[in-house]
């Protein structure tokens, strides 16, 4: 019994062995994600801005891996298998307009947030009496958009032949009833292309109208076509349909949006469909216009643009040396 014991044992050491050898080569062979964002040093929350273009490189030993930080100041270094959690990894950042950065952090999955102080801090700097002041800041747009013009009205009207009083028997079609010989007539209407029908109306205008029945157009949808379907178990009967006639027209409208200005920086959003968008403002005195291309060249600030998952572009705009938001 003892000895049975003892094996049982021995049995579940060795099990438990082979399991912490396997865990720990997992650990060990397992790649590792540094996942972190770069930010402006800055007091005010609201003037830490993504700093986009920094060069990063985690070094562990004598091996290295390099990346760089998005528009966003997104960076994702993904560490190759083999012993980068055994020893420290120290990461470096560098940007021509920031100060280096070196930091050591723990690879444990969290979230990274680095601030690099800026070369030449603008706050430290005071505002000159010739700095070229800017003032009233508006950002304009065009999107794309339409209206819808009435181009006219139709009015047709159409006869479905038929005799009273003729039984059906077993040749349809008939009446609702089964009783009397029926007809099935109608008529179908084209707006033409690039244009609908809206608020058609279809009316029993002659002949014995209590016997028809309205099968299909009684409330059409708008659409390019009007198709109207009628029953008629009695005398000949005369249906009238109208209708407007309408047109999608496209026009560009002119949209404004002001920025939010915070020291020496400016952020605006534009929707997907904004185009030809450019920046008013008071330049020293003068009301300027400057269009923002796609090379976003200001002389009088530089700019940068991420366009988001929907479509959506976020400008950031920097003030140069010798201007100042007032």
């Amino acid at each position: 019994m003892r000895a049975r014991t003892i094996l049982i044992a021995a049995s579940i050491a060795a099990m438990a062995s082979a399991i912490a050898v396997v865990l720990i080569i997992k650990v060990r062979h397992s790649s590792v994600s540094l996942i972190g964002v770069v930010l402006r040093q800055d007091s005010d929350p609201r003037k830490q801005l993504p700093i986009p273009a920094v060069k990063i490189t985690a070094t562990e030993g004598e091996r290295e891996v390099a990346g760089e930080s998005d528009a966003s100041g997104l960076f994702q270094l993904q560490l190759p298998n083999g012993g980068w959690r055994e020893r420290p990894v120290t990461l470096t950042f560098r940007h021509p307009d920031y100060q280096p950065l070196e930091i050591a952090p723990h690879v444990d999955g969290q979230l990274l947030l680095v601030r690099m102080r800026p070369v030449a801090i603008p706050a430290a700097v005071p505002v000159s009496l010739h700095d070229v002041a800017v003032k009233d800041v508006r950002v304009r747009y065009a999107e794309q958009s339409s209206s819808t013009v009435n181009v006219g009205s139709t009015a047709k009207t159409f006869e479905v032949p038929n005799t009273g009083n003729v039984p059906c028997g077993d040749n349809p079609p008939c009446s609702p009833d089964g009783k009397w010989k029926a007809a099935v007539g109608g008529i179908i209407l084209d707006a033409g292309v690039g244009q609908e029908f809206t608020n058609a109306r279809v009316s029993c205008i002659s002949g014995p109208c209590p016997f028809t029945r309205i099968e299909a157009g009684a409330v059409p949808r708008p659409g390019r076509t009007i198709t109207v379907r009628v029953r008629d178990w009695s005398d000949t009967v005369t249906f009238l349909v109208e209708a407007e006639v309408t047109r999608a027209m496209p026009s560009d409208a002119i949209r404004q949006a002001y920025p939010a200005i915070y020291g020496r920086s400016m952020s605006f959003t534009l929707p997907a469909t904004a185009e030809g968008p450019s920046i008013e403002a008071d330049l020293g005195g003068s009301e300027i216009v400057f269009p923002l291309g796609p090379a976003l060249q200001l002389s009088w600030a530089e700019c940068s643009r991420q366009v988001g998952t929907d479509q959506t572009k976020l400008y950031r705009c920097e003030l140069k040396p010798g201007y100042d938001f007032r």
